[in-house]
């Protein structure tokens, strides 16, 4: 990483952990619907694969995918507006948190669906290939979708026809509350590679540095022609599956000093703070950075109560095709 990568680093990754801390905040008071899925933990996964793409380069996420779009470079004033059902959402207040996109930052969608975005992502590179864009599609997932039949099949694909794609992992450890241990016959995600004739590599989520290069490998050589890299980056999520308003942040299925101890350990933003102060950043530019990250967070906030939200006429807006007015009276 170059330096101005470095810090732009630090940027995003605080932008995920306060955007998702404050909106964790918002949720609980009620402000934003449906569900809320934190990534706090994963920060490092996220950016260092984001940052190893270009502006036209497209990505696909999951459930818990406020931080990919962030990573991505997404309007988080836009982002916090959508969380909120609000017109000025990144998808006019349809999509909320689990179903994001915005094509002006190239992410084509985010999908509730465990396993679902991988064939979308396989499309998408697929459509690059025809189209000779030169663009490359990153797709994320969780150790759980290694088990959909999708994940399979997607990656065959990817493989024979040498598909711009890359496939990353973040594997936290759990899907939903079921550990890797009890439902992976082959613990390594990376082995998997090896049955689809693509390079599996596995890496520490939690060092964006590290994820940066070997996304970056991976990048460079799907634009080259040469297909797809299976990335497993091992990383931590430190919230319970979803914020839960009956039970606040309680969480039975994992042991309580497993998750302190990647708390105080293994927490990819200090990790990565300590080692910007070692390559020589001062404790003054780093301060900077972290009070224009608060300030655009609080500015996201302020935003998306102010907005709007859409109007009912508009409803039927931005289908495939307006359902036919009902006539004459309904059945009771």
């Amino acid at each position: 990483m170059t330096e101005t990568l470095q810090r732009e680093a630090y940027r995003r990754m605080l932008r995920i952990r306060r955007f998702e801390e404050e909106g964790t905040r918002q949720f609980m008071q009620g402000k934003i619907p449906g569900a809320f899925h934190a990534s706090i933990g994963q920060e490092g996964a996220i950016v260092g694969a984001c940052l190893a793409l270009r502006d036209e380069d497209m990505i696909v996420g999951t459930h818990r995918s406020h931080g990919h779009p962030i990573g991505k470079g997404a309007s988080l004033e836009a982002l916090m507006a959508e969380l909120m059902a609000k017109s000025t959402g990144i998808s006019k207040g349809r999509g909320g948190s689990m179903h994001l996109a915005d094509r002006s930052v190239g992410i084509i969608g985010q999908s509730a669906i465990v396993g679902g975005g991988i064939p979308l992502a396989t499309g998408a590179a697929l459509s690059a290939k025809v189209r000779g864009s030169d663009q490359v599609c990153l797709c994320f997932f969780g150790d759980g979708a290694v088990n959909q039949g999708t994940f399979h099949e997607s990656l065959n694909m990817g493989s024979l026809w040498k598909l711009p794609v890359v496939y990353l992992c973040e594997n936290n450890g759990y899907a939903i509350t079921t550990s890797l241990v009890e439902s992976h016959a082959q613990p390594s995600i990376a082995k998997r590679a090896d049955a689809y004739a693509v390079p599996g590599v596995t890496v520490d989520g939690q060092d964006v540095s590290a994820v940066y290069d070997a996304a970056h490998t991976a990048v460079v050589r799907a634009r080259r022609g040469e297909g797809p890299t299976l990335i497993e980056a091992k990383t931590y999520r430190f919230d319970e599956h979803n914020v839960n308003l009956n039970a606040g942040m309680t969480d039975p299925y994992r042991p309580v000093e497993e998750v302190e101890y990647h708390k105080r350990h293994r927490d990819p933003i200090p990790l990565f703070r300590r080692a910007l102060l070692e390559l020589g950043l001062s404790e003054s530019e780093l301060t900077v950075i972290e009070r224009e990250v608060d300030e655009a967070v609080a500015e996201a906030v302020r935003f998306a109560d102010e907005s709007p939200f859409p109007e009912p006429s508009e409803l039927c807006e931005n289908l495939y095709s307006r359902p036919i007015p009902a006539r004459g009276k309904q059945a009771v």
